[in-house]
């Protein structure tokens, strides 16, 4: 999912001589605004979250608006084509996510460390196949950064998670790297770790936990596009990540995209 960043504009004053004339003087800048919103849109050669393809490697049409104001807090909406519900039989029909999601963004005084806090809902319309539990989950979610480096987790707070019942408290820690290397080239690596809580139908939900991990290069242009790779890759149990055709949702994949940001 999108991570919004907190834009600060710094304005210089101007010295101006006690004897220059008022209607002499250059007009005062106008004040910048504290608002920003800024878009994104991106084609993937599918959806891949927390390890999982959403789209059975297929092609995935992304994007999002984020609103941000000077202070640090933000809002936002994402959306994506997904296949996942329908492929696994939980829904009868559902090709949408939408997530909505709002928070706060800051850093610690002049530590360099920044930090980011918010809710994140995430949405699946469509008809659900009777006896399943609704996809939707509620998440709220804490990171810290410094550097190239960013550590976050996330909790759920509804009492499902994507499907499991009684599932709230299931959690997913992730460390992230981020190593710009000039040209406008940035690698990255990541890690991560679902842990699920609570039972479905009796049984654990401990049985779904896995670690995912991410490792790609990308390329921005100064026009706002940013193209790249990445190859990922988990330890999810084929037995319970695997749709009615066979396939392993969490087996190793590689990804390519196009974005556009504006």
């Amino acid at each position: 999912m999108r991570k919004s960043l907190l834009s600060l504009a710094v304005l210089s004053a101007l010295s101006v001589p006690t004897i220059t004339m008022a209607e002499d003087a250059a007009p005062a800048a106008a004040p910048a605004s504290p608002h920003t919103i800024a878009y994104n849109v991106g084609l993937y050669s599918q959806y891949i979250f927390r390890g999982l393809t959403q789209t059975r490697e297929d092609p995935a049409l992304q994007g999002g608006v984020d609103y941000t104001h000077a202070s640090g807090f933000y809002v936002g909406a994402w959306g994506s084509n997904i296949s996942w519900l329908s492929d696994g039989d939980y829904y009868r029909s559902s090709s949408l996510e939408l997530d909505l999601y709002g928070g706060y963004a800051n850093t610690i005084g002049d530590t360099g460390i920044g930090y980011n806090v918010g809710l994140l809902q995430y949405i699946y319309p469509g008809s659900k196949n009777p006896g399943v539990k609704k996809a939707e989950t509620t998440e709220i979610y804490g990171s810290l950064s410094y550097g190239w480096l960013s550590g976050k987790v996330s909790a759920v707070v509804s009492d499902g998670a994507f499907g499991y019942d009684d599932a709230d408290g299931t959690t997913y820690s992730e460390l992230n790297l981020n190593v710009p290397f000039g040209a406008g080239f940035t690698a990255l690596a990541h890690y991560g770790y679902q842990d699920f809580t609570g039972k479905t139908n009796g049984t654990s939900n401990s049985r779904y936990d896995y670690a995912d991990w991410k490792i790609g290069l990308t390329k921005a242009f100064a026009n706002g596009v940013n193209v790249g790779g990445y190859y990922t890759d988990t330890d999810a149990k084929k037995s319970v990540f695997t749709d009615v055709s066979g396939q392993h949702l969490g087996k190793d994949q590689f990804t390519v995209f196009v974005q556009k940001t504006f």
